[in-house]
């Protein structure tokens, strides 16, 4: 629009004032206008100022512009977006601007910042030249004073100590002016440095500084020492390089950045960047391999000695005896045959003792050691073992100890399966057996019989031309005893057992156990050596020092030789039965020893645990799924019988049901073992101990159940007999009827019913019935009614007619044959 139109323009007045708008096709409007309303197009925070930018293509009109200057059908709004677009492209442009202003100012405050340093380092290597030079001028200068106070000190008496100073001061002044220069610098240093001691001097720890908190860490008097030293030889002449120390480092399979720098004498800092330089990435309480560690080692200038974590093992010597330091030693006898045959009423006989009236239910049920002295004044050490099949590893433990076996076999029961497996156990062990043919006083003894069974196991005694000795005796009358002991003192004497006495000791734990009183106990087997008293010791994954010692007749004795059976006192937690005693000479070496083997057998139980994949897992899953589990806990006075029941639980069980032992231990039951078996719904079952109060108060709340046993068979059968419970009943069925149809009914109501004549049997309502077409089943389920006439019968006998329906089921036939048969459950047991 123009002036020319004969329209006003559009103008602010000071009231409100109307103005006519018009637009295309003749339209017209009238639009009211405040002067307290006015419209300004505000740019964004950090937007350039208007006048900064130049226009755009005549854009850069207030918002309030002529509307005749407008472009045709633009209304306000359109031009107020197109005013804000233009403001914020305005603002983007100045944001890049000063974008690229800060980043060029970075580049430039970069450059300059490499060009100061490579000028201070210029400088740095310029002074340190200077220094050089300084310091050969002054050694030079100080190898002339030297020779002219030699010169001086061969033609006149030294001169007092004050005048030292200007006589060491003369030469100075004929030296040039640079070195007056270079003085002056180092004068000046000293007085820094002289500045910075006078403030650490100041600086003490007092009184009132520790009291109100200050001070701080101070440095220790090596520290203060150490840099004393370095300013003591920086004033003679500079720092002097101390000589490096090599040293024989000792590298196991992995170790830790500080140990490595600890036993490098090197620090932590100096591994950590050697290192980095070699591209590992590590702290210093992180762990290395031997290869890495070797060559940071080798780096620094050491020398590797690579060592294995067994190595701690080496302290235990195994060296071979010399044949004037051997001493002859009693035989150990290990006493070994079936169950009931009459082992330990032999062993009896000759101790002329009565152990088997103190075990329970009469059968041996841990394994005893025993010394005897016979008439002739030989010393026998005998071992009697169980009997029962469930003490298997305990008499494979007796047969690796012993020197001579004694089978015992009974004359009235010849060879049995115990039997068989001690002569099993004697082969392995590769040790000479003598039969002792026992119960010869019944009236039923068959001794050759024995013989006889014995050549089926390739046991061949003297009497059947064979190498073996057999001796027939009677434990009860005391028959045969001493013909028995001359065949060991024989076998014995053919061995020519020798051992050195004067050596650390050596042995064989034969049992285990955790007395209330005593703490844990060991039998030990004294195989090489002398244990004395406060020998210290190592046993497995256990330590100890001698507290006490007991012989088998319960006195205590200060020391045992070779082949005498010990309880010892003084251990640290009991080991497994099995275990090989060592004296070490520290305890130290007994506690490393120990915790090495503690942790080795947690990783190959770890391991073990690990090499299973996530395949088996699941397989494994899948078969225990069909698969009831009862959980027991067992405690027991000996850890050979916590392990003969352990072993004899896993034999229980079969496709359906096992049993898992949860926890297996020695000494009391405990309110933690309670608490395991709640939290599994387990049975405690404790063999020859008991529970402490706490434990039976426990138990009593919780409901759980605590059995004790003395005789391992009541435990076994009692197991037995629970998990059999578990199994699920077997169904079996019992066919009691056919009937055959002859006609089909459809009845209202009921639908087809069929009319059937019972050929063999009884046909019954609440029986099972099967629908066969040609000898092939088609239906299995229930009668819904079952009629004789019109009447509602509950059986009808053969040869009678019926008629019948089934239970949801209507597809029947003329000529179908009908089976009737009944279920009966009846409950399994484990074999």
């Amino acid at each position: 629009m123009s002036d020319s139109d004969g329209k006003k323009t559009l103008g602010v007045r000071r009231g409100p004032g109307q103005v006519k708008q018009s637009f295309s096709h003749g339209r017209t409007k009238n639009v009211v206008v405040e002067t307290k309303r006015k419209r300004v197009v505000v740019p964004k925070p950090g937007a350039a100022a208007p006048s900064s930018a130049a226009p755009a293509k005549g854009a850069a009109k207030p918002p309030k512009s002529d509307a005749s200057k407008r472009p045709a059908g633009i209304s306000d709004a359109e031009m107020e977006r197109r005013m804000k677009a233009l403001a914020a492209a305005k603002a983007r442009e100045s944001e890049e601007e000063a974008k690229r202003e800060a980043e060029e100012k970075a580049r430039a405050e970069e450059r300059e910042r490499r060009r100061s340093e490579a000028e201070a380092k210029e400088r740095e290597e310029k002074e340190r030249e200077e220094k050089a030079k300084a310091k050969e001028e002054e050694k030079e200068r100080a190898e002339r004073e030297a020779e002219e106070a030699k010169a001086r000190a061969a033609a006149a008496p030294p001169p007092p100590a004050e005048d030292a100073k200007p006589q060491r001061a003369a030469p100075n002044k004929a030296a040039p002016r640079g070195r007056e220069r270079e003085d002056d610098r180092k004068n000046d240093n000293n007085r820094g440095r002289a500045a910075r001691d006078d403030g650490r001097r100041s600086g003490k720890l007092t009184l009132n500084q520790a009291l109100a908190g200050g001070g701080g860490r101070q440095k220790s008097m090596a520290a203060m020492k150490r840099k004393q030293e370095r300013a003591r030889q920086k004033a003679m002449g500079g720092q002097v390089e101390r000589e490096k120390v090599t040293r024989t480092v000792q590298l196991p399979e992995a170790i830790v950045v500080s140990e490595l720098a600890n036993r490098m004498t090197e620090r932590v800092a100096d591994v950590v960047k050697s290192l980095m330089n070699n591209g590992i990435m590590a702290t210093q309480n992180q762990t290395i391999d031997a290869d890495t560690a070797e060559l940071i080692i080798e780096e620094f200038g050491h020398t590797v000695q690579r060592v294995s974590d067994a190595d701690v093992e080496d302290v235990i010597q195994s060296v071979d005896d010399k044949d004037e330091d051997l001493q002859d030693r009693p035989p150990v006898i290990t006493i070994m045959g079936h169950v009931d045959h009459g082992k330990t009423s032999l062993l009896d006989a000759i101790r002329k003792a009565n152990v088997t009236s103190s075990e329970a239910g009469g059968i041996t049920q841990h394994i005893g050691a025993y010394q005897v002295t016979t008439d002739n004044g030989a010393v026998l050490s005998f071992l009697d073992t169980p009997g029962h099949a469930a003490f298997t590893s305990m008499r494979a433990r007796g047969a690796q100890v012993t020197d001579i076996v004694v089978l015992v076999v009974a004359a009235d029961d010849a060879v049995m399966p115990q039997t068989v497996e001690a002569i099993a156990h004697a082969k392995a062990a590769k040790v000479p057996m003598i039969v002792a043919i026992n119960k010869i006083d019944r009236e039923n003894a068959n001794p050759d019989k024995v013989r006889t069974d014995l050549l089926q196991h390739e046991v061949i005694v003297e009497k059947m031309s064979g190498e073996v000795q057999d001796v027939e005796v009677s434990a009860i009358k005391g028959t045969g005893l001493d013909e028995l002991l001359e065949a060991i003192a024989l076998q014995a004497e053919i061995l020519e057992l020798k051992a050195n006495p004067d050596r650390a000791a050596s042995g064989a734990v034969i049992e285990a156990q955790l007395d209330v009183g005593r703490g844990p106990v060991a039998t030990v087997l004294v195989q090489n050596g002398t244990l004395r008293q406060g020998d210290i010791f190592v046993v497995g994954e256990q330590w100890g020092r001698v507290r006490a010692m007991e012989n088998d007749k319960g006195e205590r004795v200060k020391e045992a030789g070779p082949s005498v059976p010990v309880e010892v006192l003084g251990l640290n937690g009991a080991p497994e039965a099995g275990d090989v005693l060592n004296v070490v000479d520290t305890e130290a070496q007994a506690r490393e020893i120990a915790e090495y083997r503690a942790n080795a057998a947690k990783e190959k139980r770890a391991a073990a645990g690990a090499a299973t994949t996530l395949e088996q897992l699941m397989q494994k899953a899948k078969d225990d799924e069909n698969v009831a589990e009862m959980p027991i806990v067992v405690k027991a006075d000996v850890q050979g019988s916590a392990e003969a029941i352990v072993q004899a639980m896993e034999k229980i069980g079969n496709d359906e049901v096992r049993v898992r032992v949860l926890h297996s231990g020695v000494g009391a039951i405990t309110e933690s073992d309670i608490g395991l078996a709640e939290a599994s719904g387990a049975p405690v079952f404790g063999f020859n101990v008991r529970a402490n109060a706490t434990a039976r108060n426990t138990a009593n709340q919780k409901g759980i159940e605590i059995r004790y046993y003395s005789v391992i068979y009541d435990l076994v059968d009692d197991v037995k007999a629970a998990a059999s419970g578990l199994l699920s009943a077997e169904v079996r069925e019992n066919f009691i009827g056919y009937a055959s149809i002859k006609e089909v009914f459809k009845v209202s109501g009921v639908g087809k019913v069929a009319g059937c004549l019972v050929t063999e049997g009884v046909a019954r309502r609440s029986a099972g019935v099967r629908l066969l077409r040609d000898d092939v089943v088609i239906h299995e389920g229930t009668l819904k009614t079952l009629k004789r006439f019109k009447d509602e019968v509950p059986e009808v006998q053969s040869g009678q007619e019926c008629g019948m329906a089934f239970e949801n089921y209507e597809d029947i036939r003329e000529g179908d044959v009908i089976e009737i048969f009944e279920r009966e459950e009846v409950e399994r047991t484990l074999s």
